[in-house]
């Protein structure tokens, strides 16, 4: 087997894994129809440009690293996976991890925009999770404001030399938080509270998900670490292309 072969047989078995072990689910993405329609046509229109970037950053990452498309595969199927995964909360809603903070410590959180969106597209279709008409205001939240912050704080921990586990995990765990703060600011502009507005709203709205979402959050950053030490010892290549190895630590 070549290695061209090699990359497709582990592409295909990446979204086998994925398809096959991904359950039914209905968690805290935004559902279908419950967002009103100038809502959802806002949040969208403002998803738009940050796409188009994401499609353009993908470009140029496998233009210059052809080898990638593996990792970036990858990266893919771990947001389907882990963003399927509900955990109950309370008032019987769910949480679930966003897997984002890996992309975009990857690709940066661009890439991430376009692998969201797609991920959110087949959750909906397949597992109606989410929604069509709320596409955009889950694919804000989940694949551009969370990947924003991660990528954020990953570079804020490496000029302040961070010790480097510690900043992917920062990275991971705070951009799951971070997206569970925006899903509840867009739900809490569509649904102010009567007495204190969009503020009493969103307070609501985060209470609802903080005792399931805080300790998913940890999990997240520690199974980033976990996959990023998996990369740094099976793909050095790889990574040192995407520039998070430096050729001294090869």
């Amino acid at each position: 087997m070549n290695q061209r072969e090699k990359k497709i047989v582990t592409i295909a078995s990446a979204f086998a894994l994925t398809f096959g072990i991904a359950p039914a689910a209905n968690a805290m993405h935004i559902m279908e129809g419950y967002l009103p329609p100038m809502h959802c046509i806002l949040w969208g229109a403002i998803c738009v440009p940050f796409l188009i970037a994401g499609y353009l950053s993908i470009k140029k990452t496998l233009s210059e690293n052809r080898k990638s498309i593996t990792i970036l595969a990858m990266a893919g199927a771990f947001i389907f996976v882990v963003s399927s995964l509900k955990v109950p909360s309370v008032t019987g809603s769910c949480s679930h991890m966003t897997g984002t903070g890996l992309g975009a410590i990857l690709f940066g959180p661009s890439a991430v925009g376009i692998l969201g969106i797609i991920v959110l597209i087949f959750q909906a279709i397949l597992l109606a999770h989410g929604g069509l008409t709320t596409l955009g205001a889950n694919t804000f939240s989940m694949a551009i404001a969370g990947p924003f912050v991660s990528f954020g704080i990953y570079k804020l921990c490496q000029k302040l030399k961070v010790n480097k586990y510690v900043g992917i995990f920062l990275a991971a765990s705070v951009g799951d938080l971070f997206t569970y703060c925006v899903t509840s600011v867009e739900l809490a502009l569509a649904y102010p509270s009567q007495t204190g507005g969009v503020a009493a709203s969103a307070l609501k709205f985060l209470a609802v998900f903080a005792p399931t979402q805080l300790p998913l959050a940890i999990i997240e950053g520690i199974l980033t670490d976990v996959i990023i030490m998996c990369l740094e010892t099976y793909a050095k290549t790889e990574l040192i292309g995407l520039g998070i190895l430096k050729e001294e630590e090869n």
